[in-house]
């Protein structure tokens, strides 16, 4: 069941720009009563922990300028809360108030950690480094960060991460340093549809056959358990 959410989870957002799909490691349960009588052990498959794969998506051309994606290492960083939000998904507009800020209404940070700030009803171009450009001069620059362990990320909703409170000095976020910022474009999900969907189908039929097990061996259980009351009665 918990594989099953995972890859309905990933599958639900194939389209969904800048989202890192979540993968199962998987390990295997061996009961203390599978040693006896000198048995080879009986082993089930068990989900020790899920794991969110941050592998790099396609790149897609949508000609919008306020549309960003990032090649290499590098998130954008999103203010107005408590603590910053990071993404990939790049699909940022201009508020009424001129300020860059990303779908769900927050404002993309520059690396000073303020809102940029933009023209109105001015060209706006972005260089691969990330300099703002608007009316021939520079504007801002987008704060892009990397990490040195994507594992210390949390998801917040399917394309944004947060980094928890609690996290380790040697976690912490530093200035993104192999990266290009392409204007115009947004990073795709780096889910692969039709293996998901082949992996449901086969997770689901393990799912069946484990159901059609637990049947029978209640079904034979409720069996024994009428021998013993008529052997009794």
């Amino acid at each position: 069941m918990e594989s099953l959410e995972i890859l309905a989870n990933n599958l639900a957002n194939s389209t969904t720009a800048g989202f890192k799909a979540d993968r199962e490691a998987y390990g295997l349960f061996v009961g203390p009563e599978a040693y006896n009588n000198g048995a080879p052990p009986l082993t089930v498959p068990v989900t020790e922990r899920n794991w969110t794969d941050h592998t790099q998506g396609p790149l897609q051309a949508t000609g919008k300028s306020t549309d960003l994606a990032i090649s290499g290492r590098g998130f954008f960083v999103l203010g107005g809360r408590a603590n910053p939000s990071y993404s990939r998904a790049g699909s940022f507009r201009v508020a009424p108030n001129g300020v860059l800020e990303s779908g769900d209404g927050r404002p993309v940070l520059d690396n000073l950690n303020r809102p940029i700030q933009l023209a109105a009803n001015s060209d706006l171009h972005i260089t691969a480094a990330g300099e703002v450009h608007q009316n021939g001069a520079a504007v801002a620059q987008l704060k892009v960060v990397e990490f040195p362990r994507t594992e210390a990320l949390t998801k917040e909703g399917s394309s944004t991460f947060a980094l928890p409170a609690d996290a380790a000095a040697t976690d912490q976020p530093t200035v993104a340093r192999q990266y290009q910022v392409y204007q115009g474009y947004l990073e795709a999900p780096n889910v692969h549809a039709a293996e998901s969907a082949v992996r449901m189908i086969h997770v689901l039929r393990q799912f069946e056959s484990l159901q059609r097990a637990m049947t029978m061996t209640s079904e034979m259980n409720q069996k024994v358990l009428d021998e013993v009351v008529k052997s009794h009665g």
